[in-house]
């Protein structure tokens, strides 16, 4: 965390671009079969481990991960550094009242904040060229997308040069937290990496598919990994990275 902290402190100061993603199970079983997703993905800067299945299985096979990095608690450190060293978050996603929302209690919180700017995330193609425009002009020190995979990551693709702020981030579902719409997991729940089974509880319609549907896929592929470490063999390069990205480092 001190580490992804500092980046983003010293491209904020020195106005130079980066972009950071976060990486669950859910986006990393999506890459294996979406290619313009795992290019955007492994075209970041900064790739931080968000979900504790990716940790898992990377120490499963050997890599030395020391810890994970969530996305919530990321925003929640930036604010903070926001708040203390005068520089401007700005917004964008999530349903226009959960917007406000989330930026009146960071308010609360951080009384000195100043915004950038706040727009929702229900806006057009049509209108992503003005979007664009209005964040270029707001002179933000930090962009936050909260919007779903994979409409974030293609619009950071398609706009991060154009949108001319230095740290840039998706946050996914974490305006919702902040907003107090959605609870996280309790810690206990969250040390044991079952912050998935809480979100399930708490939206089970919406949830137990995609975390039941996403958990085995993964499950397969870190057992076909194991197997083939075990035998000896060369990892399978997934097809859904384009020459040059088979590696991404966070």
């Amino acid at each position: 965390m001190a580490d992804t902290v500092e980046l983003a402190h010293k491209a904020m100061h020195t106005h130079q671009r980066l972009q950071h993603v976060a990486l669950n199970v859910n986006k990393f079983v999506s890459m294996r079969s979406d290619p313009v997703l795992a290019a955007d993905v492994a075209s970041s800067d900064v790739i931080s481990i968000d979900g504790m299945g990716i940790v898992w299985g990377a120490r499963a096979l050997g890599l030395p991960v020391k810890s994970r990095v969530t996305g919530i608690d990321l925003l929640t450190e930036l604010l903070t550094l926001c708040a203390r060293e005068g520089f401007k978050p700005y917004f964008l996603g999530a349903a226009p009242g959960v917007l406000q929302q989330a930026a009146q209690r960071v308010l609360d919180k951080h009384p000195l904040i100043a915004f950038a700017g706040l727009r929702d995330g229900y806006f057009t193609g049509e209108q992503e060229a003005d979007v664009v425009c209005e964040i270029r002009s707001s002179r933000a020190d930090c962009l936050f997308i909260g919007m779903p995979t994979p409409r974030k990551e293609r619009f950071l693709a398609a706009h991060r040069d154009a949108l001319g702020v230095p740290f840039v981030m998706g946050v996914g579902g974490s305006f919702d937290i902040l907003a107090g719409a959605v609870r996280r997991a309790p810690i206990r729940m969250q040390r044991l990496g079952l912050e998935w089974l809480y979100r399930v509880y708490q939206e089970p319609e919406r949830m137990w598919w995609r975390y039941a549907k996403t958990n085995t896929l993964f499950a397969g592929i870190l057992a076909q990994a194991i197997v083939r470490q075990s035998l000896g063999m060369a990892p399978r390069a997934s097809s859904a990275l384009p020459p040059g990205m088979g590696q991404a480092g966070g």
